[in-house]
């Protein structure tokens, strides 16, 4: 958004830019041209106030403006030229009566004239001839067209021409210094309005996204979105708060039901085992004790899948290195013929903020999967990067199909679908983990080692 205003204001910048200079090349042209018929005019008059026979000693003698050149002709030079435009003509035609003529010796007519390359103006007048009219008013002599009375210039033509002739350098339109200073400066203050009103509209865009992402690290102990600011804001904020208190409705009533079920289930198997032990044929007793203690490790993982323990568990500072090398102790304890293939790598000690117990527990389980399908647990604690750490679980395993990948975190799904006892729980383990893990604002993902086995990934930031 920034970058899409910011490009937005430069373009109305340049805009106004060659606006401008376009205005200031057309107001130094016009300044040009009155400056060049101002100086003709003053040319014209030393000339015209001397006798016909001294005007070309004077004419000679006349000091001129660089790049300008005067002449005297019979006839006025036309070749070559064009006629003055329009814009030209008047700024010199009002250069010109602006100075002002005496009316003695106005010219007996005047021709604007313009090349093109290289720019230049010519103006050349007719000089009278200093003859007076009897019957002029005054004795004057007769004036001109664009004085405001009759031309007579056709019935007398002039004897000899005086043409002025000037080469205009082009506009300069940054001749002032403190115009790009002005440009800059309101350029950047621009920019930083845009960036400044940008943040503050987006502003409440980020408040929502981290409300929505502390939602779903922790849903029953997210703060509620502030209901302040602009209506709009508000509305927001209230939608959230109520799509929030929904959500957690809906995850406590569906914690509340898997514990009761869970709970209740409890005392019919304590029944059935009860019961099972007065069988007389040893066969059936022993499949059915084996059966109901299958049911009542289903119900514990249920159990233990339910109670969200992120909910109630602080989160402290705690040594992530030796929490990992404690697990893997207690996994060669309870597993001594696997205690070779347990292995850890990595720094000595890291201090992390987490929730201990539960981190424990998502930890412990990936340990135990990788030692129960994969023969072994290498662990590997990489140093933080770019604000997350990373722990590496490395069995020896077959590894998983690539189209299984993300079908194993969901509850009760498991590869081996026998569900026996001595192939696999009940399929719960990879969905506490990676639940956990996300509640602590990281993940859990899986990736097939080269030549075999299965490394199990856990993000976790500090």
């Amino acid at each position: 958004m920034i970058l899409l205003l910011l490009l937005g204001f430069a373009i109305i910048q340049l805009i106004g830019l060659l606006i401008h200079t376009f205005n200031q090349m057309k107001l130094e042209r016009m300044e040009q041209d009155q400056e060049f018929a101002v100086q003709a005019v003053i040319i014209y008059r030393h000339i015209a106030l001397a006798a016909p026979q001294d005007r070309a000693a004077l004419l000679a003698r006349e000091p001129l403006p660089k790049g300008d050149t005067v002449a005297l002709t019979a006839t006025p030079p036309l070749a070559n030229t064009i006629p003055m435009p329009l814009a030209e003509r008047e700024a010199v035609r009002a250069g010109i009566i602006a100075y002002g003529i005496p009316i003695g010796i106005r010219p007996h007519g005047i021709i604007t004239r313009a090349a093109p390359v290289p720019f230049q103006l010519s103006i050349s007048f007719g000089l009278p001839d200093n003859i007076v009219f009897p019957n002029a008013p005054g004795g004057s002599f007769p004036p001109l067209l664009g004085m405001g009375l009759p031309d007579l210039s056709a019935m007398m033509p002039p004897s000899s021409w005086l043409t002025i002739t000037s080469t205009l350098p082009p506009p300069a339109p940054w001749r002032s210094p403190g115009f790009a200073t002005a440009f800059i400066v309101m350029t950047l203050l621009g920019g930083l309005m845009i960036t400044w009103a940008v943040q503050q509209l987006l502003r409440p865009v980020k408040t929502l996204a981290a409300a929505a992402e502390a939602l779903g690290r922790d849903v029953a102990n997210a703060p509620p979105l502030p209901e302040t600011g602009p209506i709009e804001i508000v509305t927001a904020a209230t939608a959230f708060n109520t799509m929030a208190a929904r959500v957690r409705r809906f995850v406590e009533d569906r914690t509340f039901l898997l514990t009761a079920i869970g709970h209740d289930l409890r005392t019919p198997i304590t029944r059935l085992k009860l019961r099972a032990e007065y069988m007389e044929d040893d066969e059936q007793r022993t499949k059915m004790l084996a059966d109901l203690d299958e049911m009542e490790a289903m119900v514990a993982a249920t159990l233990a899948f339910s109670r969200d323990v992120t909910t109630t568990e602080k989160v402290t500072r705690l040594d992530l290195a030796s929490l990992l090398r404690t697990i893997l102790d207690d996994a060669a304890d309870g597993d001594p013929d696997h205690a070779d293939a347990l292995s850890y790598t990595g720094a000595e000690h890291l201090p992390v903020n987490a929730r201990p117990l539960a981190l424990k527990r998502a930890l412990t389980n990936l340990v135990g999967n990788a030692l129960k399908y994969g023969d072994a647990a290498h662990v590997t604690l990489h140093m933080p990067a770019r604000g997350a750490l990373r722990i590496d679980i490395d069995d020896q395993g077959p590894g998983i199909p690539a189209e299984e990948m993300e079908r194993v975190f969901e509850p009760f799904r498991r590869l081996e679908t026998s569900r026996n006892r001595e192939t696999g729980g009940s399929g719960l383990g990879l969905s506490i983990s990676r639940n956990i893990v996300r509640a602590h604002g990281g993940d859990v993902t899986l990736t097939n080692l080269p030549e075999r086995g299965l490394r199990v990934s856990v993000t976790l930031p500090i």
